[in-house]
């Protein structure tokens, strides 16, 4: 058995490892892959590009599913890793003295930004598997461990067991620890700010919640406040609804209906838009069903892990929505400022400053997107986490390495997986890959069975109606179909043991991404019915009033001794 709260990563197909067990992948040829710095900066282009249909809201909400669902063993994701695989200045540590689990990203000669500052090496540190630590043998070749649980349950907005929700809850009308200030609540300051964020001093603001990750960017962390407040607003409309109930009986349901939100929203109004309505109708991850309607689909023969192509590769490609600057938007939909990404990863104190909680939510709400094509923003590229430096990290370059560190098998290997023909040269490619594109990849790679996923993947015509093409596709659906069939507590189920009533669940049907925001912002008065979408004529702003609300009277005098929750115990860890 791994240790407890330590998860594998699920595969479709075997990995690639260098040496066949768990070194990075290599080329046929027995040398190394091009260089990931290298291929960011020649495949993959900084056009800003905005999208026409989505706002920032879509490409954010990504994010929060992607944090509940996996986070790498050993990585401390934002924050200064204790493994240095490069010296401050950014020069290389020899070898004698690197860590077993260095792998850095070296950078080429010329490079447009790193070699003005005299920069050779960004840190990348490998992610532990269960040779690492104490599992099982019975695997022989390395799996890559994820620490938090596979479902959605919100993990990230209430901790991954028992031990991490306890300095969270308030244990007082069902709620979860909340400070107030200026009357309005936020999440707990972190014990030490100076270690988990980019602070001065150790009461600079540093939120706690259920996920370390969350002072990460402050769109991320706007999400995890709406989500937080979310939770105690149901919490106390319930305790109105039965004030007989115990704090237990009132936590444990705020938390299911907070969750069930989050799933409906997940499936029914966001995924559509990147795996296609279509698709999911076709594939069940979605279901057209009355109101009251149960979907009884749970498999307990459905492994719901996160499946490593997933989570390392297809999720990752949508970091070319990022936006590099975050609109701060007036009641009146005006702009009144904006602020430069880079300066604010890690630092989550601008969020509570002037009004900027509502107005960076309305800026979400309102600026598109990147286009989700082949471009990744500059402050992505090369300014991610540069703290006070002159530059920062390679998102793309690391989305790479980190391809390479866990094993995955080739994008051709993935295209015959997914169905599609196995490419036998370099034209081969052009079915799904621009001309320019393939021309780069053949002056970079050795071989065809040498490109990487993350790379090959990202390169491709999307799917009519979606927002990949059918090898990512084709991993996504194949993740969400899991992720929904593999959990007995997914809300549409009907068992009677884990089963909203119809009528509940006919309210939390009505559950949306608007509602979300109208309800926890601070006094946010508008907003378009689709908040995943631009602003449009069929899309217009309307008062928060006309925007459906999941009735709670539902719950009212609730006889719920006898359902079964998503208790950490029974619920999260697969070994």
């Amino acid at each position: 058995m791994c240790p407890n709260v330590v998860i594998r990563y699920g595969r479709l197909i075997s990995p690639k490892y260098g040496d066949g067990v768990s070194s990075p992948t290599v080329s046929l040829t027995g040398e190394e892959l091009p260089n990931a710095r290298l291929v960011s900066l020649l495949v993959f282009g900084e056009r800003d590009v905005p999208d026409p249909q989505y706002t920032l809201f879509n490409m954010q909400w990504g994010q929060i599913m992607t944090h509940d669902m996996s986070m790498l063993a050993g990585s401390t994701q934002s924050t200064k890793h204790a493994t240095r695989c490069c010296t401050d200045d950014g020069k290389l540590v020899s070898k004698s003295e690197a860590h077993k689990t260095c792998y850095p990203i070296l950078i080429p000669k010329n490079d447009p930004a790193f070699s003005q500052v005299q920069i050779d090496c960004l840190n990348f540190v490998r992610t532990l598997t269960d040779q690492d630590q104490n599992c099982d043998n019975s695997h022989i070749q390395a799996e890559q461990l994820t620490v938090v649980t596979a479902f959605m349950d919100l993990s990230l907005v209430y901790g991954n067991s028992e031990q991490q929700n306890q300095p969270i809850r308030a244990f007082q009308g069902g709620r979860m620890v909340v400070v107030e200030r200026d009357g309005y609540e936020w999440p707990p300051q972190a014990s030490n700010a100076t270690s988990s964020c980019e602070a001065q001093t150790r009461d600079e603001i540093c939120y706690l919640t259920g996920d370390v990750r969350t002072n990460q960017n402050p769109g991320l962390a706007i999400l995890q406040i709406i989500l937080l407040r979310e939770h105690n607003r149901i919490a106390d409309v319930l305790q109105h609804l039965n004030p007989h109930w115990d704090d237990e009986l009132t936590f444990q349901e705020a938390r299911r209906i907070n969750i069930a939100q989050y799933q409906h929203i997940s499936y029914y109004e966001w995924l559509p838009i990147f795996l296609g309505t279509e698709n999911m109708l076709k594939n069940r991850l979605i279901y057209k069903t009355k109101p009251g309607s149960y979907v009884n689909d749970y498999d307990p023969t459905i492994d719901p892990s996160v499946l490593n192509s997933h989570a390392t590769a297809a999720f990752r490609y949508f970091h070319s929505q990022i936006e590099g600057r975050l609109d701060l938007i007036s009641e009146i939909r005006s702009s009144t400022g904006a602020l430069r990404l880079s300066d604010w990863f890690n630092r989550p104190a601008i969020i509570e400053a002037n009004d900027n909680y509502d107005s960076l939510t309305r800026g979400h709400a309102t600026q598109p997107e990147e286009l989700t094509d082949i471009n990744f923003d500059a402050e992505i590229k090369h300014f991610l986490f540069r703290m006070n430096r002159p530059f920062g990290q390679d998102l793309r370059a690391i989305d790479i390495q980190r391809n390479r560190d866990h094993g995955l098998a080739s994008y051709n290997d993935y295209r015959e997986f997914c169905g599609l023909r196995r490419a036998h040269d370099w034209n081969d490619f052009l079915d799904l890959i621009s001309p320019e594109s393939v021309a780069q990849l053949q002056s970079l790679y050795s071989t065809i069975e040498d490109v990487d996923l993350t790379v090959g993947g990202s390169l491709e015509a999307h799917v009519e109606g979606a927002l990949a093409g059918p090898t990512f596709l084709c991993i996504l659906t194949e993740q969400f179909f899991r992720t929904r069939v593999g959990d007995r507590y997914f809300y549409e189920e009907g068992e009677k043991d884990v089963a909203f009533s119809r009528g509940q669940l006919s309210e939390i049907r009505k559950a949306s991404i608007a509602r979300l925001i109208c309800d926890n912002s601070n006094h946010i008065q508008t907003i378009q019915p689709s908040a995943f979408l631009r602003v449009s004529k069929t899309n217009e702003l309307t008062s928060c009033s006309n925007i459906p609300i999941v009735d709670l009277s539902q719950w009212k005098d609730l006889s719920v001794p006898n359902i079964q929750y998503h208790h950490y115990k029974d619920y999260g860890l697969k070994k």
